[in-house]
């Protein structure tokens, strides 16, 4: 057992070693993104009052209203949704595309299929994209890069292309993150095309995992959940839209009604979280990400394949794992939900769960419910056998989960 004990002490002594100059980038980047958030709160003069609800109609919310202008002055765009009233990512993604698009128009994936709950939001039943009319046209990413010529073409064909969407994150494909600046290239590429097209990205898991965001390269608007980097892991629901702001105006009808927009919907329990946790968010996001480096710095000193590699700098908080076995993929999402601070006795185990094409086990021991931010993971059981290892509000809480976690893994 001593021996044992410290061959895993060793394990997360070599692999803090080997981190320790992108620990030193990842917190470069957290100071940076702190000031950019600072700052917004500086400048629009949160003060306690921000923090109140409101109810009823919830006309003349200030805290809602303050809320949506730091989020665009945190992205650097012209407006921006944020509300209680969302209820995911998918919601969020959900309501931006159908205020984006019309009867007639090409929803176009220029990073092939995306999140598997949005699948049917395109193409289901029960109010879809499709039954409105709407087309959907995908091209796949070619060793996780752009395939410029084939989107070239799409666009060039297909005059009812109105919006072009890109999935930041990988969801369950095998390929590291989009970074902001290659969504800034493929933004600058098919407006070169066609200057009216817009570009739509699904920001979910990247927030604040570099200086930039997609809307600082000419993205028109980008989408994502608050339970998730933005929020800091206290924000308890919602999602967020920001953008150029006549696009933001159909999107804020969207989710409450014509002519209604972004002036009414309450909250009566109040936006301390919300504010709070957007303050805190770049230190948490740096909290994760370092625990994700050295959880895949200390599996690949063991044997196990990780994307993005231990040495390549992370575009969102999300980290892929490789398994040999179905066992094996099963053992490490159990482990996950052993060493949570909430829920510690359960025992995940596979299920068919809404929205999947195959069964999933999910592993989120957190306060806030199925929160990505808090330390978890989830995997479809399906070969190849990887999980999705993310968040970890504190570093310390990851590198505890880990000795436990290498402990099952060399037994």
């Amino acid at each position: 057992m001593e021996n044992k004990e410290v061959k895993i002490n060793n394990i997360i002594e070599e692999a803090e070693k080997q981190a320790s100059s992108l620990f030193k980038k990842v917190d470069d980047i957290a100071l940076y993104n702190q000031k950019k958030v600072l700052d917004a709160f500086r400048k629009e003069e949160i003060a306690e009052r921000h923090l109140k609800g409101s109810s009823g109609y919830g006309y003349g919310d200030i805290g809602k209203e303050a809320l949506c202008r730091l989020y665009a002055d945190v992205f650097h765009t012209e407006s921006a949704v944020v509300s209680p009233l969302i209820a995911n990512g998918t919601h969020a993604l959900t309501i931006a595309l159908f205020g984006l698009l019309r009867m007639g128009d090409t929803l176009y994936s220029i990073t092939g299929a995306p999140y598997d709950t949005l699948r049917g939001v395109i193409g289901g039943n029960g109010g879809s994209l499709r039954e409105y009319g709407i087309n959907y046209k995908e091209t796949e990413l070619i060793d996780g890069e752009f395939d410029f010529q084939t989107i070239k073409e799409t666009i060039e064909k297909d005059k009812t292309i109105k919006v072009i969407f890109i999935t930041r994150s990988r969801g369950y494909s095998i390929r590291d993150a989009l970074s902001p600046e290659q969504i800034g290239e493929a933004t600058k590429f098919v407006k070169s095309i066609r200057d009216n097209l817009v570009v739509f990205v699904d920001n979910c898991y990247g927030e604040f995992t570099q200086k930039t965001e997609p809307t600082d390269y000419g993205v028109d608007v980008i989408a994502g959940s608050l339970i998730k980097n933005i929020g800091g892991g206290l924000a308890p629901t919602g999602g967020y839209i920001a953008g150029k702001a006549n696009l933001i105006e159909n999107c804020a009808n969207r989710l409450i009604a014509p002519g209604l927009g972004n002036e009414v919907g309450s909250y009566i329990t109040g936006y301390a979280n919300y504010y709070e946790g957007l303050f805190i968010a770049p230190s948490v996001v740096k909290n994760a990400i370092k625990g994700s480096i050295l959880v895949a710095t200390a599996l690949t000193q063991i044997g196990y394949e990780t994307t993005p590699t231990p040495e390549k700098t992370c575009n969102d908080i999300i980290r892929s794992i490789k398994f040999n076995t179905k066992e094996e993929l099963i053992s490490f999402i159990q482990m996950v939900q052993y060493f949570s601070p909430i829920d510690s006795n359960v025992t995940p185990v596979p299920w068919a769960m809404p929205g999947y094409n195959e069964e999933v086990i999910m592993a989120a021991g957190t306060f806030v419910a199925g929160a990505s931010i808090e330390m978890s993971a989830d995997a479809p059981i399906k070969e190849p056998y990887i999980a999705y290892f993310q968040g970890g509000i504190t570093y310390e809480h990851v590198k505890l989960a880990l000795i436990g976690i290498l402990d099952k893994l060399i037994n």
